[in-house]
């Protein structure tokens, strides 16, 4: 390479009798010695003017001086003034502009002072020009200025499009799509095709108009405005985004399309909010500590002025930095370029990322001015692609609960349930017994994996509220190519496709199902054979293609949904999720808990059926055969509704106790109401025992010498009401209530005559009950606790049931039980 140095003279410096020292402008260009060059490679000529010396030591200039590096300085104008030609005086921008030269110079020289991409046009030799005597053989024929005070050339529309970077897509083979009118059909890098839409268009063609107002960009996205005005060498920005990735060029600007020269670009580098600019002689950088938060709303505040810049992300650190050389002023005549490079090449020379911004954008701000994102005449952009409106702001008002996800449509954003929970927040907590799907439902389990090599059969017994969507889905890769099975409604008919790897094959009911009632559905699978079964309907069966006879599915199995589409092979014709219940599921001969085996799932709620309201009680499962039932109860029940006798007791360490926080609580009130049936064949024996922990307080009700009685703690004194009208020992039922408020006690028996007569006498504080003696205990108690009260032996009989202040039913299964058996009758 050969450097060649071209010094020259500044014409204003020629007629300017109040300087005495000449502007030197250096110009550097590289020739390459292996190819031949005419002078009009020479021909455009880019500076920008500086003079020696310092400010403020007899400098000429009139408003504005500002010191450079290395002994030189600058004339400038204050605000709504231009530099004039002569390189020191100012004139208002919107008056008269009279050229100090010589009225026989046709040129107009305006701006040309300080701004280096002025363009100076060399020709051959005018003797008649005064500049001639110091540049020998050139005429200097044209100036012409792209300054701030000017309006600037903004590239032609088309250019933009046409020139559009596509680095990040594989066009590899045909794209067949119709993207409409301004629409381009890609294909990522697994192959598959989708339309990148205009800006203010939307839909898989480019179909459906878009009001932009806050945009999302997918990475290869971008919009244009116009560029820059009045910027070249003060730049303020705020913009607040949404990022869904840590790296994507935020905004890109600057003098020319291939990089070269001046530029300014803000983009997310490894989290980090980066800043670059260039103002000709070297490009200064200034990086945020802090990273942004990925699916947030980040604030970002830049601030350029000349060499200087500082960012601040979040209100965090002012992070500060400096461009490199002489020059102060950044030129910009390319589009602003939001969300992408746009037409802009030659990345990789300048920044550290090549690929747009993913993620949402709802405010951008530069020198006071807040952009408008639609495309004009209704908004200020001139061209995008691959434009969506963000949805993220919708969710703010949805505060899903219990881990609930927000999930945004077209109009509205709702809240994704995980399982257990329903509702608009998921706010109820729901006791899963038969699922139903409401669309944007799933439910998630293992996949199949290698059992369905050669062999699959399965049935599923479900219900449908739509005629549209997916049922059941196993694939083999993450981006939906390669094996897959699944099972769905189109139209009303059922379809079973799958693929073995070399084509898909796809089985259709003989009729429509029909909605709202329940069906039954099974599928046989040998080699490369499958049949479908529906209902009563005539068998339909399928031949895949090719020689492949084995399946793999190594992906989740989904039942009622996907939580991705883009997850389901393109060969599926469905793309929404199934409405209904689903009440059954076996494979491979195995009955599929539905429920219980699923690894986790999204807005699944209860299907109105008679399993929901628990009629086979809380020790039986209720298995739902269509509109019906059957219980499958556990050893010892003995109805249809799982129930079994009440518990019996023999009298010796045979006793139900209790020590959960709900029970306990229960027990604490005061006043408290207890009801018991019961039955007993002893004159003595304890029947219930309740010791609070506090101090030793306790209630207890039993029998003393065929006597009902009651006895309580209160303060210092024992409590005692004995209920002698009546014999409750004769091995019938009997029904007890027992009553403790404050220091009086009262017995009713079989809703006879109140007993409130009680005897006082001195109660004697029993050392603390140790952590086991604490809590509820029926029928009897441990022996070495028993000892120390007045009873010997608990009572023998049962008892059926137990109400606490009317309103808590006790659940006759103790935490520990011990020696009890069940009741004759």
């Amino acid at each position: 390479m050969e450097l060649t140095f071209i010094i020259v003279r500044h014409p204003a410096m020629l007629y300017s009798k109040k300087l005495s020292f000449w502007t030197i402008l250096v110009l550097m260009f590289f020739k390459d010695t292996c190819r031949t060059h005419e002078m009009d490679d020479f021909n455009k000529i880019q500076f920008e003017a500086a003079f020696q010396g310092e400010c403020g030591h007899g400098s000429p200039c009139e408003q504005l001086c500002y010191e450079l590096h290395d002994g030189m300085y600058e004339c400038d104008c204050r605000q709504d003034y231009i530099l004039r030609e002569d390189g020191y005086s100012c004139a208002e921008i919107n008056s008269t502009f009279v050229s100090s030269t010589s009225p026989q110079t046709k040129f107009n020289y305006s701006d040309v002072i300080y701004q280096k991409d002025a363009v100076l046009d060399i020709s051959e030799v005018n003797e008649n020009n005064t500049y001639s005597n110091d540049i020998p053989n050139l005429q200097i024929s044209e100036i012409t200025s792209q300054g701030p005070s000017l309006e600037q050339k903004l590239t032609e529309v088309s250019s933009v499009d046409e020139k559009r970077t596509t680095a990040s897509i594989s066009t590899t083979g045909p794209c067949i799509l119709n993207c409409g009118i301004g629409g381009i059909c890609v294909r990522n890098a697994q192959g598959r095709q989708s339309c990148l839409c205009p800006l203010g268009k939307v839909g898989t063609n480019c179909h459906k108009d878009l009001d932009v107002r806050s945009p999302r960009f997918q990475g290869s996205s971008w919009l244009a405005f116009p560029a820059l005005s009045g910027a070249y060498k003060h730049v303020q920005l705020v913009v607040e985004l949404r990022p869904e990735s840590y790296d994507g060029i935020i905004l890109l600007t600057g003098e020319r399309d291939d990089m070269v020269g001046d530029f300014m670009a803000l983009l997310l580098y490894q989290g980090r909010v980066q800043f670059r600019f260039d103002c000709g002689s070297g490009m200064g950088i200034v990086q945020s500590e802090e990273t942004v938060l990925l699916n947030q709303w980040n604030h970002i505040t830049l601030f350029r002025h000349r060499w200087d810049a500082w960012l601040q992300l979040n209100g965090k650190h002012h992070a500060q930095g400096r461009s490199k050389g002489l020059f102060s002023r950044i030129t910009f005549r390319e589009p602003v370029f939001i969300g992408g490079p746009g037409n802009t090449t030659n990345l990789a020379d300048k920044l550290p990322v090549e690929s747009g911004f993913k993620g949402c954008i709802r405010h951008l701000e530069i020198n006071d001015h807040v952009y408008n994102f639609g495309l004009e005449p209704k908004g200020e952009a001139i061209k995008g692609s691959g434009i969506e409106e963000c949805r993220a702001d919708r969710c703010s008002r949805v505060p899903c609960q219990h881990g609930g996800k927000c999930l945004t449509g077209t109009d509205s954003a709702v809240c994704l349930c995980p399982l257990g929970f329903s509702g608009d927040l998921c706010e109820i907590r729901v006791d899963l017994q038969v699922p139903a799907f409401n669309g944007s439902s799933h439910l998630r389990y293992k996949g199949l994996g290698e059992e369905a090599l050669t062999w699959l059969d399965f049935e599923i017994t479900f219900k449908p509220n739509s005629p549209d969507g997916l049922l059941l889905y196993n694939g083999h890769r993450s981006d939906g190519y390669g094996d897959f099975m699944v099972l769905y409604l189109i139209e009303g008919y059922v379809e079973f496709a799958f693929d073995l790897g070399t084509g898909s094959s796809v089985v259709t009911s003989k009729y429509r199902i029909t909605l709202g009632e329940w069906h039954k559905v099974r599928i046989s699978r040998t080699g490369r054979l499958a049949i479908l079964f529906v209902d009563n309907q005539p068998t339909m069966e399928t031949t895949s293609p090719g020689a492949f006879t084995q399946l793999s599915l190594p992906q989740n199995l989904f039942l009622g949904g996907v939580v991705n589409f883009g997850t389901v092979s393109p060969h599926v014709k469905i793309r929404s999720s199934f409405v209904g219940c689903v009440q059954s599921l076996r494979i491979g001969g195995r009955q599929i808990p539905i429920l219980a085996e699923a690894l986790g799932g999204a807005n699944v709620n209860n299907c109105p059926h008679p399993c929901v309201a628990k009629p086979c009680g809380e020790d039986g499962v209720c298995i739902p055969e269509m509109d019906y039932f059957t219980c499958r109860c556990k050893p010892g029940y003995r109805d249809q509704a799982c129930s079994k006798g009440p518990p019996s007791f023999s009298g010796i360490d045979s006793f139900l106790y209790f020590n959960d926080a709900h029970t306990l609580d229960s027990l604490m009130a005061d006043p408290i109401t207890l009801n018991i049936r019961f039955k007993s064949t002893s004159t003595d024996g304890l029947l219930l025992w309740l010791n609070n922990g506090l101090g030793g307080g306790f209630i207890s009700v039993g029998l003393e010498k065929g006597d009902l009685v009651l006895r309580f703690s209160n303060r210092n004194e024992e409590v005692v009401v004995v209920h002698n009208n009546t014999y409750v020992h004769d091995n019938l039922w009997h029904r007890v209530k027992a009553i403790r408020d404050g220091g009086t006690g009262l017995l009713i028996v079989d809703n006879g005559p109140a007993v409130t007569h009680q005897a006082v006498a001195v109660w004697r504080r029993p050392r603390p009950p140790s952590p086991d003696e604490e809590g509820l205990f029926v029928g009897g108690m441990p022996h070495a606790i028993l000892l120390r009260t007045i009873y010997r032996t608990g009572i023998k009989g049962c008892v059926a049931d137990i109400v606490i202040n009317t309103d808590y039913h006790l659940r006759l299964v103790g935490d520990r039980d011990n020696n009890v058996r069940e009741c004759d009758s």
